[in-house]
């Protein structure tokens, strides 16, 4: 879904809702709010420029944690002085915002929450404007990290406001149901984790029983039991690619498998479903294992590689973090999983710039698409953050 700023006057008029007006809006919204249009966004998400400087000769693919944290800070320091001009409130910034907030202190970690700090007051710890929409709240995930760092209840009272509106959302909302509240694969991974640790924050399991709810509904609509893929979403069901297999995003289900692992650490392990979780987490990853390219890489369209020329990096890279996280947390064998991480390591770090551009990430988009190596944007050096910071775990 193609995402565009606000414009400063809707930014002002959002923040002066009050949690009353927010609730009334939403349960007299006409359309479905999860359908409403996205606002204009920037150019400054990323680009794909024509050229660019040689790759890096300074960064290594090794698992050590020197080489791993050096890695990390070339391509967090050039996306931060790169894009702090423009933070937004959007999913394209709230994934490279969950980035920086995992770097290890070892690599540097505490300028980067810094600098998600300035962010954070700069939108008065406010989510983005569209009421119900998942993307919108993905931003959440920072503040209630940053909220539990610092314990300034400022920082979690809008985030909160915003969840318990939603969830006061009547399900006659979405009587469509192809078009669930996250009828979209990506869903997953922007509004599920918030829900998680507000859960853990507030210790009010009311977040988690909505989260489960809903993350089960859309589940039912788009998990492929015998692929053990997501399709981004109910319009891709029976679409295929040009080898006839089914039309399956890489960067989809990235935002999944990074969304699972995210809501798994925050889930308390007697909660009832807390074994679904698992098993899906473990049948993807059996399969996405599966379809690694030889370069340790994953193609835009995972059951047709032979027709992309490019591997896809921001897919890629939720794909190690992932792994590295089951590998870390005990969920995944470290066996067989541990080879499948140190090569796809070493193929996100082969596409780092000498400038500390990471490159090769698919642009804005909702299916497999053209892009060149050069192409960079913040949602995708989020994702190579997130992988760098677990496999730094496994490194010490």
């Amino acid at each position: 879904m193609k995402e565009i700023n606000p414009s400063l006057a809707n930014r002002q008029l959002c923040r002066s809702f009050s949690t009353a007006f927010a609730v009334l809006f939403l349960s007299a919204a006409p359309i479905l709010p999860a359908q409403t249009p996205a606002p204009a966004r920037h150019q400054t998400v990323g680009d794909q420029p024509a050229v660019a400087l040689p790759l890096a000769t300074d960064v290594s693919g090794k698992l050590t944690h020197r080489a791993v944290g050096h890695a990390l800070r070339k391509v967090a320091d050039w996306q931060l002085q790169r894009a702090e001009a423009d933070f937004d409130q959007d999913w394209t910034y709230a994934a490279m915002y969950a980035g920086f907030m995992a770097v290890p202190d070892t690599a540097g970690g505490k300028k980067y929450r810094n600098a998600m700090l300035r962010m954070s007051k700069k939108f008065d710890w406010q989510p983005g404007p569209r009421p119900a929409h998942a993307d919108d709240q993905a931003i959440g995930q920072t503040y209630l990290e940053l909220y539990q760092h610092f314990h300034d209840p400022a920082m979690l009272a809008p985030i909160r406001a915003r969840m318990d509106a939603v969830m006061q959302l009547p399900d006659s909302q979405f009587p469509d149901p192809n078009k669930p509240l996250w009828w979209w694969c990506d869903a997953l991974f922007m509004a599920p984790p918030v829900l998680a640790k507000l859960s853990t924050i507030t210790g009010d399991r009311k977040y988690l029983d909505f989260m489960d709810r809903e993350w089960w509904v859309t589940s039912n609509l788009l998990y492929d039991p015998k692929a053990h893929l997501f399709y981004r979403d109910a319009t891709f069901l029976g679409k295929h690619q040009a080898n006839g297999s089914g039309l399956f995003w890489s960067r989809g289900n990235g935002w999944v498998m990074a969304g699972l692992a995210r809501v798994l650490a925050e889930m308390p392990a007697d909660y009832p479903t807390r074994g679904k979780y698992i098993k899906q987490f473990k049948e993807m990853a059996a399969e996405i294992a599966s379809l690694q390219g030889s370069d340790g890489l994953w193609r835009p369209g995972l059951l047709d590689a032979a027709a992309y020329p490019l591997p896809e990096v921001s897919g890629s890279a939720f794909y190690v973090y992932a792994l590295a996280n089951g590998v870390n947390t005990g969920i995944l064998d470290r066996a067989t999983y541990l080879p499948v991480v140190v090569k796809g390591w070493a193929g996100l770090v082969a596409h780092i710039y000498e400038d500390g551009r990471l490159g090769c990430i698919q642009p804005i988009g909702a299916a497999p698409g053209d892009y060149t190596a050069t192409a960079s944007y913040v949602f995708g050096t989020g994702a190579f953050m997130l992988a760098g910071s677990e496999v730094d775990r496994l490194a010490r």
